[in-house]
């Protein structure tokens, strides 16, 4: 995690007003408590508001909030157009989240930066080879990554062959107008990618246990030797 990211958990977890030791602030950050104390110092020092001490415990005083979130124009380009190209060919779920990441974008921006975002001319249109089933397919893969679960599929090959397989789905990757699922097929007992459009029946088929020979560096080792 960046120290930057690290110092906005920790405003976070010290905003509801109740004491939290650094015993606790790092274990939730996977840190060390000394690294806490440096990063509350750090704080305090640059003028948020926090209370208590070492040993003791930590708040911070009603009425702080966070200045507005501030970005480069290349960085706001990348948001913008990155959340736009998802809201268009993105699953289902993830085209919403994109739409409700660009909201939000826009609030939290100030005024000069909002005018740079809705200013950027990059724009992303949904084609009709991305239906409807594709999309909630995606975001039913996607769940299943996240999740680490097995999928039972019916996937036809680009000769029209059916076959059975169950899969341990590791990741997923677009190419322009098709999303491919790297996975460990249990049938070849190898990594396999298949085309998320010509999945034609998905089923999970419970959780599987991640092994260093059948992760994502796995199959990059093979791609790269």
């Amino acid at each position: 995690m960046r120290r930057a990211d690290r110092l906005f958990r920790i405003v976070q977890h010290l905003r509801g007003g109740r004491l939290t030791t650094a015993a606790q602030l790092a274990e939730r950050l996977e840190v060390s408590e000394r690294t806490i104390y440096r990063d509350i110092a750090d704080l305090i020092g640059s003028g948020v508001p926090i209370d208590g001490e070492a040993g003791v415990g930590y708040l911070m005083r009603e009425g702080f909030d966070l200045p507005p979130l501030m970005f480069t124009r290349d960085e706001i380009v990348a948001l913008t157009a990155g959340a736009r190209l998802i809201r268009a060919w993105g699953g289902t779920s993830m085209a919403a989240a994109a739409e409700e990441a660009l909201v939000k974008i826009r609030a939290v921006l100030p005024e000069d930066a909002r005018d740079k975002a809705a200013s950027v001319q990059v724009h992303a249109f949904q084609m009709p080879v991305l239906d409807a089933a594709t999309r909630v397919r995606l975001d039913e893969v996607e769940a299943a990554i996240e999740a680490r679960t097995r999928l039972d599929i019916r996937y036809q090959t680009e000769d029209g062959t059916l076959s059975e397989r169950v899969i341990q789905p590791l990741g997923l990757w677009f190419w322009g107008k098709v999303w491919t699922l790297v996975a460990w097929c249990e049938l070849r007992n190898d990594f396999r990618m298949f085309r998320v459009d010509r999945i034609s029946n998905m089923t999970e088929s419970g959780i599987f246990k991640s092994t260093p020979e059948r992760s994502l560096k796995a199959f990059y080792a093979t791609r790269n030797p």
